[in-house]
């Protein structure tokens, strides 16, 4: 009875739950590389943001952070952004919510705030960074591209942005290749669970 204050102070507190994540990361990652001293540059950040503008404006503001860092050359390309985890996995298990932020383009389509969120990240990404040196994260050639194309993505487009969310360690083909493939070098993917081929929708 005595821990059931403390696990509901773990459970419903974030400073407490991101203390507890960064501890133990840290704690892992030392373990595992043999050295010591401090992990984490900062503390976690929480802040309390108004909806409208302001939101979308963070949203694209982390979705644009790995152009900035130098990791893809579009913002749909990481797979690990809210923007590239609806272009690559369509969304999958609607894992993501297209309410949050996203909301505040007024239409009710998923599809559609999609495209118009990706149109405000991309004419963002296009702005000059005053902070940052007048940098701009996407070039104006490919704004310009995008605009022409009104921000609509191509079949083929959408199946590369796909199969880059699974080509890491996967097979591309039939449902007949797939299946006799994985049987071969099924001992060379990590999966917890059996898989089994899937279509590419889009």
């Amino acid at each position: 009875e005595g821990q059931i204050p403390y696990l509901r102070e773990k459970l419903s507190s974030l400073s407490e739950f991101m203390r507890e994540i960064k501890v133990g990361f840290a704690r892992y990652y030392n373990r595992r590389h043999n050295r010591r001293g401090y992990f984490w540059g900062d503390r976690f950040k929480s802040v309390i943001v108004e909806n409208g503008e302001t939101l979308i404006n963070c949203l694209a503001y982390i979705d644009l952070n790995p152009l900035g860092a130098g990791l893809v050359e579009f913002p749909e390309q990481y797979r690990w952004t809210s923007l590239g985890y609806h272009i690559q996995t369509n969304n999958r298990d609607n894992f993501l919510s297209t309410d949050f932020g996203l909301k505040e383009f007024n239409v009710q389509s998923k599809k559609e705030r999609i495209k118009r969120y990706r149109r405000y990240v991309y004419e963002a990404g296009a702005l000059s960074q005053p902070e940052e040196g007048n940098v701009k994260v996407i070039e104006d050639k490919a704004l310009e591209k995008e605009r022409r194309r009104e921000f609509e993505l191509s079949k083929s487009d959408r199946f590369r942005y796909r199969t880059r969310y699974f080509t890491d360690s996967g097979i591309i083909g039939s449902k007949e290749f797939v299946s006799a493939n994985y049987q071969r070098f099924k001992n060379l993917f990590y999966s917890k669970e059996e898989k089994k081929p899937k279509r590419s929708r889009g």
